[in-house]
């Protein structure tokens, strides 16, 4: 029988000390629903070390990248306080491995999800939007997994940075992304590939909520998912995305040691 909690110990360390390790199910296979609890009992430790959740995100909202994995759903993760880095203010990159940015959209709720929303519904348990960032940091040597190896890692969501919230849900559906380091356009699309329309992510959200029987507070973030591929992220870089009509958010990376 699969030692799930072990699994989860080695995912905990690997993040915790940035060393990359090689795919669970290279020699332990297991099945999606196992990923999750595993990624579950990972958090919980770093709970108990006395970080807070703070919301979920969401992975695969491209219909390009769940025909690339072989899926026809979405996977989620965990965020937590520890992973919340100041916009406009400087990142350290000595607690990842191999880490990249890709540009999203973070709403923040303002009433308890805990049940399916409908889309109607969706605009109506918000309280807020921004322009965010995603450091994305596979725990697995050579950035290579399964999907069950990326949903046990959290989905690969290891850090986050907030740019200015407001108020304006219009104009989501297709606003204009560009993501630029040390001032050069590294990436650049638009917020449809978000689900087609990121408020989506709420109503895909509210389902995996509900599925697993859990309940979202009031106040909680929602990560809707990368507007364009991920871009490796090096040190001593300025990192700046703008979404047209939203607003921005920027970052600069350095190294402790």
């Amino acid at each position: 029988m699969i030692d799930l909690d072990a699994q989860a110990e080695r995912i905990d360390a690997a993040a915790r000390h940035a060393e990359p390790i090689a795919q669970l199910t290279a020699s332990t296979p297991f099945s999606l629903d196992d990923a999750y609890v595993i990624q579950r009992a990972s958090i919980e430790r770093r709970i108990h070390r006395g970080e807070s959740m703070i919301g979920v995100k969401l992975g695969f909202t491209s219909r390009a990248k769940m025909i690339q994995m072989g899926v026809d759903s979405l996977i989620w993760g965990w965020l937590t306080d520890a992973m919340l880095d100041e916009d406009g203010g400087r990142v350290a990159l000595d607690r990842f491995i191999h880490p990249r940015v890709e540009p999203e959209v973070c709403f923040l709720t303002s009433r308890e999800i805990d049940r399916p929303l409908t889309m109607l519904e969706a605009s109506r348990y918000l309280e807020a939007v921004a322009p965010a960032m995603e450091i994305i940091d596979s725990r697995y040597r050579d950035f290579k997994f399964t999907l069950e190896d990326v949903v046990a890692d959290n989905c690969s969501s290891a850090g986050l940075v907030i740019g200015p919230w407001t108020k304006r849900f219009d104009g989501l559906r297709n606003a204009g992304v560009t993501m630029r380091l040390d001032g050069r356009i590294v990436q650049a699309g638009s917020t449809a590939a978000i689900l087609g329309d990121p408020l989506r992510s709420i109503v895909q959200a509210s389902r995996l909520i509900a599925q697993s029987g859990l309940v979202l507070p009031a106040g909680s973030l929602i990560m809707a998912g990368a507007a364009t591929a991920a871009h490796p992220l090096p040190v001593d870089a300025h990192v700046h995305c703008v979404i047209n009509g939203l607003g921005s958010t920027e970052f600069t990376t350095y190294r402790l040691s």
